[in-house]
């Protein structure tokens, strides 16, 4: 949920600027004054919007505008094939995504929503407040370089750009161009198609742009940090299964799971989902090891029929379970309750009787945690301390703790900047894709309305005459494209906030 301070600072916050501004422009004495500084700057304040526009950027578009006009000419007629098929594309990811969202309203299976290319984005929903600061600043680059697309392209195609803005609508920031619709409408439908496909190809490239650069990332930050040595702990939740003593601490180095090595965050996710997926392991435990006062504890079944032998609830101990040494013909299983941590602690692990004798020269045993259905005991390695024994479901030690690949080569260097670096591409590759997909739909009031208008008149002329004719094709288009946006955004909210 959005915090109630957030909401209270937010909505306090545009009530105090819409109160000032009401009160400016209702004062005799300071009216005109207001409204002068206001134009002087470009300002135009409403509820819930300010928004701001210049013409200080115009020489640095014109300029590059004018940087290799052959290679711009290629660039813009790329982003012209690009907007085209986004167009296509746009519609049928939408009537995926809305078949995905009304197939998951009539079933209980989390699976299906998580399997979504668009969904409808939240604060506080599934957006966590901590991350506002990275899909804000994220959002208004998107905004910017789309809009400079614009710009670049009106300019090349001898349009006049008026200005240059950007605005907050409550708490979405987002950018502008104003460009003069007399030069617009003037120029022939491919330079149209070329200005209005311009925003959703530069937000491609940017997307693509961010995905090289998290491709490329342990290249850039291999001076100061290296990888493939472990998973490097950043955040620990505190009061949870790894927090403590003998648990994990920033700055701990995660090499190994059990038996799995852990080389970076890919192994850590897999590693988990290894061990929840597969029976539990079991340790070589040499036979003479198994006292009788640990071997005759009072075994009891579980609601789930698994067994346990440890009543004292002791948090030092665990319940082992194994093939008794004189009765392995009858297979009978024998359960012991034991210090778990002397138990374990540099012991071959097993799955059977057979795997001990072959690694171990004493007669050994194979014991295994006797443990609940989908609980597992892990030995974390994390040297040179302890290993960490965690006793769980292992999806609680995922979400537990934060990772990353990179170790600090230096002592000064921040653990969390390789963190910022990628989290901040992963919301530009979201939220830029996500912005080249929806402007590309036909729908009112987006990129999509005019490239729809722009291509129809290119390519229907010879086939419709009627201008009258191609408008009203378009206008229904373009009002399917609007309904099926609104749907994909409605249903979204619905699912994000009402269930």
């Amino acid at each position: 949920m959005i915090p109630v301070p957030l909401l209270v600072c937010v909505m306090g916050g545009w009530c105090a600027v819409y109160l000032a501004d009401t009160l400016l422009k209702s004062s005799v004495t300071h009216r005109i004054g207001y409204e002068s500084w206001l134009a002087s700057r470009g300002l135009m304040v409403s509820p819930f919007h300010v928004r701001w526009q210049t013409t200080m950027f115009n020489p640095l578009f014109a300029y590059c505008a004018r940087i290799n006009p052959r290679a711009l000419y290629l660039w813009f007629s790329s982003g012209l094939v690009f907007g085209i098929v986004a167009m296509v594309g746009s519609v049928v990811l939408l009537i995926k995504t809305l078949q995905q969202t009304l197939a998951q309203m009539t079933t209980d299976n989390p699976r299906i929503g998580g399997q979504q290319a668009l969904q409808v984005v939240v604060p506080g929903f599934n957006l966590p407040t901590s991350q506002l600061a990275y899909f804000f600043i994220a959002l208004l680059l998107s905004g910017v370089i789309h809009e400079l697309g614009h710009a670049m392209a009106a300019l090349r195609e001898q349009v006049r750009v008026n200005g240059f803005g950007m605005f907050v609508f409550v708490l979405y920031p987002g950018a502008f161009v104003d460009l003069f619709t007399t030069h617009l409408s003037v120029i022939t439908p491919t330079q149209q198609l070329r200005i209005f496909c311009a925003g959703v190809w530069h937000n491609f490239v940017l997307c693509l742009s961010a995905i090289a650069f998290l491709f490329l990332l342990p290249v850039f930050l291999f001076p100061m940090y290296s990888t493939g040595a472990g998973a490097l702990v950043t955040e620990v939740v505190q009061g949870s299964a790894a927090d403590g003593p003998r648990g994990l601490s920033v700055g701990d180095i995660v090499t190994g799971l059990e038996d799995c090595p852990v080389r970076g965050m890919e192994d850590w996710s897999s590693c988990l989902s290894h061990l929840s997926h597969t029976p539990q392991t079991g340790y070589c435990v040499p036979v003479t090891s198994l006292q009788p006062s640990w071997a005759h504890g009072r075994a009891f079944k579980r609601l789930d029929g698994t067994v346990d032998c440890c009543s004292n609830n002791s948090l030092t101990d665990l319940c082992f379970s194994y093939i008794k040494p004189q009765g392995k013909n009858t297979r009978e299983r024998e359960y012991a309750c034991m210090p778990v941590r002397k138990m374990v602690t540099g012991t071959q692990t097993c799955r059977s009787d057979e795997d001990c004798a072959a690694h171990s020269g004493s007669a050994s045993v194979c014991v295994t945690p006797s443990l609940e259905n989908q609980t597992r005991f892990i030995r974390v390695t994390h040297p040179p301390n302890t290993q960490m024994l965690f006793v769980g479901y292992p999806p609680h030690l995922q979400y537990a703790v934060s990772l990353t690949n990179f170790v600090p080569r230096f002592g000064f260097l921040l653990l969390d900047l390789p963190v910022f670096l990628e989290t901040f591409c992963k919301y530009v590759v979201s939220l830029s894709g996500a912005l080249a997909v929806v402007n590309s739909v036909p729908c009112f009031a987006l990129d999509g309305q005019w490239m729809l208008n722009a291509l129809l008149e290119a390519t229907l002329v010879t086939v419709v005459a009627d201008r009258q004719k191609r408008e009203l094709i378009g206008f229904f288009l373009l009002l399917a494209g609007s309904a099926l946006l609104a749907a994909n955004v409605a249903l979204g909210l619905w699912m994000v906030t009402a269930r």
